[in-house]
């Protein structure tokens, strides 16, 4: 049976795995919560959970009638996942027949954790080239000595705002050849890149390598972790940004990055071609991706180009795109940040990837990437000011229940709200007294204004706290924090930073140890299109 035969049916793994073998597009979305989903799940599933499908699908599956698979654990909740994504719009659907217990059944590995494809890519690349490396208290002693190095970190900025090695610099990984030149003004310095764990450490080192800049290179093993290992500080609440490149700069980034583009065979598109993909966009997915920082993306982007900072796209591709096989565009404004990227996308096994220089493009957007919510009923109507709310509590009038997330939810609540996951909502809503108001809140109130519409929906009164938690804490009024133990790896899967003081070095060392495993995984899983190509200029080309 073809993906395109489906019509709410049932798929067996054996008729799955065929239609991958194929090629053909699919999307395969596991509907679980991601705790549930971080134990165990297909390599290029993307984690949809059911309970916010209205919010993430239309990014996930821009196509209606693009073939969707649904999965589970066994089977349980699959179906009623599939059928709600019919009423959403998706006309050919079907879900795993037995869940993931029929995929290993049948052979196949369960991947545990998250945006393993990004992650898998990272260990592949230090396993097969080489990506050389720097211990933390190597790094330390040199620093301490006063020697000429420069730490650059590849997070997003806001994850570099957090915490930084103290002296480091900001350069995301798409941002590293492009501002590279300009940060790096002598040969002689050696050059560190950083990132929380791993990943985004032996991608950008390896990024740099690949483009062939005349420092040495290397990441730190590690990286924040193992300088937390070692018991060495961080810095905390620091901005410092590598600078733009100036003219000069710019073109020596974009000399190496056109041949570095060469090397991997990435394709540019022009005007005409985008055109006609966008014309063709019902019957072939296509992702635009406008691979640059929020700041520069929110002041003038392609008209339908969607945010995905280059580095966390290589890294958690599956958050972004959900249709295997589809067409992927990259764009930027100056020639190097989209080439780097697809260079890599291509070694994770993404064909259809092309390049997209709107630099001498006139009508462009501004602002945030607009929010498309697929909805089965009228929107909720039934919104309420955080003062409105504030005045509320403070005669014991309204019961407040927070859907976002435990980790959110433990990070700071409004006082005396309640965590309820959006499925047990209704139930927890129940409990609240006849003359009590029934008040949903969430981040930003997005999720709460949908979750309102259902109770509304299932007869019961309730309002969504317009702007969510962030519009209550910005208005002045206090969070509170809770050490409440929520059962981990439920609703979200907690990151090695989200746990304790106490606890933050075992989940540290449990997280290396998993990510030590997924070459292993990977080969055991068979063909699974992801290369580690050697693109060193310095070294004859090819597949290593």
């Amino acid at each position: 049976m073809s993906v395109q035969d489906l019509k709410a049916k049932p798929v067996s793994a054996a008729e799955l795995s065929r239609a991958l073998e194929r090629g053909e597009e699919i999307a395969i979305l596991d509907v679980r919560p991601e705790g549930f989903y971080s134990r165990g799940h297909m390599l290029y599933a993307s984690c949809l959970p059911a309970n916010r499908m209205e919010m993430l699908v239309d990014r996930l599956v821009p196509r209606r009638d693009c073939p969707v698979v649904a999965i589970d654990e066994a089977g349980e909740a699959a179906p009623d996942a599939a059928a709600k994504l019919a009423r959403l719009g998706y006309s050919t659907v079907g879900w795993l027949e037995g869940g993931m217990k029929a995929w290993t059944r049948a052979g196949h590995v369960s991947f545990s954790g998250t945006n393993v494809p990004g992650k898998a890519l990272g260990e592949l690349v230090e396993h097969e080239l080489g990506t050389p490396f720097i211990e933390a208290a190597e790094l330390k002693r040199r620093l301490d000595a006063g020697e000429d190095i420069v730490v650059l970190d590849s997070r997003p900025l806001q994850e570099f705002t957090d915490f930084s090695i103290p002296g480091a610099v900001s350069c995301p990984t798409a941002e590293l050849v492009y501002r590279y030149f300009e940060t790096v003004r002598s040969p002689d310095t050696l050059v560190v890149v950083n990132c929380a764990g791993r990943t985004r450490s032996i991608i950008g080192a390896q990024t740099l390598v690949n483009a062939g800049v005349p420092n040495r290179v290397v990441s730190l093993r590690n990286s924040t972790m193992g300088w937390l290992f070692e018991g060495y500080r961080l810095d905390r609440g620091r901005v410092r940004t590598a600078p733009a490149p100036s003219a000069q700069a710019l073109a020596r980034a974009r000399s190496l990055a056109r041949a570095l583009g060469q090397r991997a065979g990435v394709r540019h598109v022009d005007r005409d071609g985008l055109d006609e993909m966008v014309r063709q966009s019902g019957e072939r997915t296509l992702y635009l991706f406008d691979v640059r920082t929020p700041m520069e993306y929110r002041s003038g982007h392609l008209p339908g180009a969607r945010l995905a900072e280059g580095g966390q796209l290589v890294q958690a591709y599956d958050e972004y795109a959900g249709t295997r096989n589809a067409r992927v565009v990259l764009t930027d404004f100056d020639g190097v940040r989209a080439v780097v990227v697809a260079s890599w996308l291509r070694q994770l096994g993404i064909d259809e990837v092309y390049v997209y220089d709107a630099g001498s493009e006139r009508r462009l957007d501004t602002g945030d990437e607009a929010l498309r919510i697929l909805g089965e009923r009228p929107a909720n109507r039934n919104w309420l000011q955080p003062d409105v709310l504030a005045a509320m509590l403070e005669q014991g009038e309204a019961a407040v229940f927070d859907i976002e997330s435990t980790v959110a939810f433990r990070q700071g609540h409004i006082p005396g709200a309640r965590f309820a996951a959006r499925d047990e909502l209704e139930r927890a809503a129940r409990t609240a007294g006849p003359r009590t108001a029934v008040v949903v809140t969430s981040s930003d109130g997005i999720l709460a204004g949908v979750a309102a519409a259902d109770l509304a929906a299932a007869g019961i009164p309730a309002a969504a706290l317009l702007g969510g938690t962030r519009a209550w804490r910005s208005g002045g009024w206090p969070l509170e924090t809770s050490a409440e133990p929520f059962a981990p790896d439920t609703d979200v899967w907690y990151g090695p930073y989200a746990y304790s003081e106490e606890e933050t070095f075992a989940a540290f060392r449990r997280y290396l140890d998993w990510e030590a495993t997924l070459v292993d995984d990977l080969r055991r899983e068979g063909d699974t299109r992801i290369r580690a190509r050697n693109l060193n200029p310095g070294q004859p080309p090819g597949e290593s």
